[in-house]
């Protein structure tokens, strides 16, 4: 989770769970190491670190943190930007080659807990069509110009 919060450029946020989990750590080894004639102590640090681990995993996957770009790769590129413009998603569409000739490229950044409606339309749209769905870990808006700074999306 601390990660995601790191990647996802949420600093205060990332600080507190690294405080948190340092400590939480600092305390555990004390703890191993002043019972280090117990090995049952041990195998316990080990378990709950393992089982901290995957229910970290488990609730970042829940609270779907950060934004996303789907990329997604269709011979209905209009068909579906349609679609998903409908659905009130921002759509930017390119022309490509691809390996059985021409294809429409489909950008949309959306919160991470949106992608997986972004795919799941594309898909109903286009059953044949690809997608690949990638982190975002900055974006901004605007133009640099005269040493004025872009304009960031979301803080």
């Amino acid at each position: 989770m601390r990660f995601m919060l790191v990647v996802s450029g949420r600093r205060g946020l990332a600080w507190i769970v690294a405080f948190c989990e340092a400590a939480v750590w600092v305390f555990a080894i004390l703890a191993v190491l002043h019972y280090l004639s117990e090995p049952v102590v041990a195998v316990g640090y080990a378990l709950g670190y393992a089982t901290g681990t995957f229910l970290g995993m488990t609730f970042e996957r829940h609270i779907k943190l950060g934004e996303q770009v789907v990329r997604i790769f269709t011979t209905r590129g209009d068909d579906v930007a349609r679609g998903l413009r409908l659905a009130n998603f921002r759509v930017t569409s390119f022309k490509g080659e691809g390996r059985d000739g021409p294809v429409d490229l489909l950008f949309i950044q959306c919160a991470r807990r949106k992608a997986d409606e972004v795919s799941h339309r594309a898909r109903d749209l286009d059953p044949e069509c690809y997608y690949v769905i990638d982190d975002i870990r900055t974006a901004a808006v605007g133009r640099v110009s005269a040493g004025v700074p872009l304009m960031p999306l979301r803080k």
